[in-house]
């Protein structure tokens, strides 16, 4: 039989030996699905300060891996790994709206998302991120297009070109990267070279007219093949600023960054238009009370004019807030973002068509020992 004061003092030394664990000091993550860029080390300091400041035991934190595509998004959002997301637009209703299931409708007048009425009004309300009550799934955060930038210390003025269709010619073979996550993108290019809509298949899809595609079928496999044949890299998450690329294909984010180090990319202005995309905030459907509370309060500081600022100035896109001065570059967000040109949320059927189009494309090109 143990002795009581014997048993006491072991109690004190034992609490006085082990480090003394504060639950209040437990933050509970808010986890953040973005792309490479968006959100910064010191942006997410500022705002975990603010969370804490405001009495929510919260810690915004970004996961890994980086966004890629929609259906590596979707996979991570339906496994419950992430809180707060920045989907691209159309993703949201791509394949049978299935992210669209896994969101929550925004609270546009919540106290917390006060940055809200600064953002340009054209795209709060887009129909490809409502739901049925018409209810935006989506918070707009900054966009641009999917565009190419010439390297000006290797390209004269001269020498750069003026139409996609130059793409396609011998004098750029190797010497421009193309996107191989998002490979609608490079469907939507030959379709336009084709003097058609970049989203011509899903238009088809949408009125019924598959005996267009169908028509259009053989010329378009053949230019996709040819664009790919051509291409010198190709690139998932960012592009790579290889030795012997004079054009890189590009969200964006990555240009400001290499022209800080001294080099000179320029975005090409295509007559023919460009695809132009929209990134937004969006909340999964699990995420309520307070941590939702906490989730308006990272996404309002995201459309605050101190980070749509830094996204048109060193990440080269457009920004949605309309407190912020335009980058000159990329031109006035009601140019880039015009509706005919921002890419829709591809049903299953055009996503599967346009599929077998890249599948025949890449097996053409290892087949031929042209990659």
């Amino acid at each position: 039989m143990s002795h009581p004061i014997i048993f006491t003092l072991v109690c004190l030394i034992l609490s006085l030996s082990l480090p003394s664990i504060s639950y209040a000091d437990t933050k509970i993550p808010l986890r953040i699905l973005t792309w490479e860029g968006y959100v910064t080390e010191e942006e997410l300091a500022e705002v975990n300060q603010t969370l804490e400041q405001r009495g929510y035991n919260y810690e915004a934190q970004v996961i890994s891996p980086y966004s890629e595509g929609a259906e590596q998004m979707f996979a991570q959002i339906r496994a419950h790994q992430v809180d707060v997301a920045f989907l691209t637009l159309f993703f949201i209703k791509m394949d049978l709206e299935q992210t669209s299931k896994l969101l929550q409708p925004i609270n546009i007048h919540s106290p917390r998302l006060n940055n809200y009425k600064h953002l340009i009004p054209t795209l709060t309300h887009l129909p490809m991120g409502l739901n049925a009550s018409k209810q935006p799934l989506y918070i707009p955060w900054g966009g641009g297009t999917y565009g190419f930038y010439v390297n000006r210390n290797k390209v004269s003025k001269i020498d750069v070109p003026t139409s996609i269709k130059e793409l396609w010619q011998g004098h750029w073979k190797g010497k421009y990267s193309l996107n191989k996550s998002q490979e609608w993108y490079n469907i939507g290019l030959s379709l336009m070279s084709l003097d058609k809509s970049p989203f011509f298949i899903y238009e088809a899809v949408q009125t019924g007219n598959l005996d267009e595609i169908n028509q259009e079928k053989k010329i378009l496999e053949e230019q996709l093949v040819q664009l790919y044949a051509n291409a010198g890299d190709f690139w998932r998450v960012s592009p790579e600023f290889k030795e012997g690329l004079h054009i890189i294909s590009s969200w964006g984010p990555e240009i400001a960054r290499e022209n800080a180090k001294g080099a000179n990319w320029q975005m090409i202005h295509f007559k023919e238009g460009q695809m132009a995309w929209l990134d937004t905030i969006n909340f999964t459907k699990e995420v309520s009370g307070r941590k939702l509370e906490a989730a308006e309060i990272f996404a309002n500081f995201f459309i605050g004019k101190k980070v749509q600022s830094r996204i048109t100035q060193k990440l080269s896109m457009v920004a949605a807030s309309s407190e912020v001065t335009p980058n000159p570059n990329l031109g006035d967000p009601s140019q880039v973002f015009k509706a005919e040109m921002f890419v829709p949320p591809y049903d299953k059927i055009s996503y599967d068509i346009m599929e077998r189009f890249v599948e025949k494309a890449n097996h053409h090109i290892k087949y031929h020992g042209l990659d």
